[in-house]
C-alpha cells in the first residue's frame, strides 16, 4: 500500500471490500447503480488503486482482488488524522470525539473493554 486512500478511491474499495474477488466490468456496474459513475471514471480510479497496491488485477475479465483489508486503511488513515489534526495526541482525538454526543451505557461498557484489553 503506497500513499494515501483518496475519497473516490475508498468507494470503489468498499464495492471491492463487500464483493472479494470482483471483476472491473461489475464494479462499474454497482458504481454507476450507487455513485452515479461512468465506466470511465472507474476504471480510472481502478487503476490509481492497482498502481498504489490496494488491489491487484487478474486477468482475464479484470478481476480485482483486494490487497488491503479495510482495517489497515482504516487504521492507516487514522493515524494519519490523529498526526495532521491532533499533533499526534490519540487522548485529544478521544476528547474532541466524545465532547459532542453523549454516549450510551453501551458504548461506554464497550469502549472501557478497548481500553482494558490495552
Amino acid at each position: 500500500m503506497r500513499g494515501k486512500i483518496s475519497d473516490s478511491e475508498a468507494k470503489i474499495m468498499e464495492i471491492i471490500w463487500a464483493n472479494g474477488s470482483i471483476s472491473a466490468k461489475k464494479i462499474s456496474l454497482i458504481a454507476a447503480e450507487t455513485i452515479g459513475w461512468n465506466k470511465n471514471t472507474t476504471y480510472t480510479v481502478l487503476k490509481k488503486l492497482e498502481a498504489k497496491g490496494f488491489i491487484k488485477r487478474e486477468d482475464p475479465g479484470f478481476n480485482c482482488i483486494p490487497l488491503v483489508s479495510q482495517n489497515q486503511v482504516r487504521k492507516a488513515e487514522v493515524s494519519s488524522l490523529v498526526k495532521k489534526v491532533f499533533g499526534g495526541s490519540r487522548q485529544a482525538l478521544f476528547s474532541a470525539l466524545l465532547e459532542d454526543e453523549p454516549l450510551t451505557e453501551e458504548e461506554i461498557n464497550e469502549l472501557t473493554k478497548l481500553i482494558d484489553k490495552r
